[in-house]
């Protein structure tokens, strides 16, 4: 391909099969779990990249260490996927150890309607998935946005499915769920 660059190659993985889906030039908005259970910074080394620098790490440097969990903080009803525009009242985002939440957003701040709903990305890091799932759960309930819908109610309550705490789901698991909801 003679692509010189940062950017990711998406797979779905079933029944023992991987298929292609896409390759990006670009990172992944979900590239805080790589950075999270790696310790490498993706963003700094796409700069460096574009700038003509090597990569500041080998393939053999790299290390996978713990889980990690990212949930998409959207401005949708949590059933509906409506978007929900408007002005955000209060804004309060989670803190503490393996905890990150990567936002713009403010007590303020208007989410407008013309453009993706994403509000910010909630990501937690732990020694296992028992743990992350755990720390999840902390943070959600600490995540106060107030004015709009968001998302943040869908989260609570999948990771309370016992699908999700075993980790027994696929690709049409959520929409199967919702259904029945």
């Amino acid at each position: 391909m003679n692509y010189r660059g940062a950017g990711t190659v998406e797979f779905l993985y079933e029944d023992g099969e991987f298929y292609f889906i896409e390759m990006n030039t670009r990172l992944q908005v979900e590239h805080p779990v790589t950075e999270m259970i790696t310790g490498i910074d993706l963003v700094i080394e796409q700069i460096r990249i574009a700038s003509g620098a090597p990569l500041s790490f080998s393939q053999e440097d790299v290390r996978f260490e713990g889980h990690a969990i990212e949930c998409r903080i959207n401005a949708e009803h949590p059933q509906t996927f409506t978007p929900s525009p408007g002005r955000i009242r209060q804004f309060h985002p989670p803190g503490g150890l393996g905890v990150r939440v990567d936002s713009g957003a403010y007590a303020g701040y208007t989410i407008p309607p013309y453009y993706d709903s994403l509000i910010g990305k909630l990501i937690v890091h732990a020694r296992n998935r028992n743990e992350c799932l755990m720390r999840l759960k902390r943070a959600l309930g600490e995540f106060v946005i107030e004015g709009i819908d968001t998302t943040i109610p869908l989260f609570t309550a999948l990771i309370s499915e016992p699908d999700i705490v075993n980790g027994s789901y696929d690709i049409h698991w959520l929409e199967n769920y919702l259904k029945k909801s």
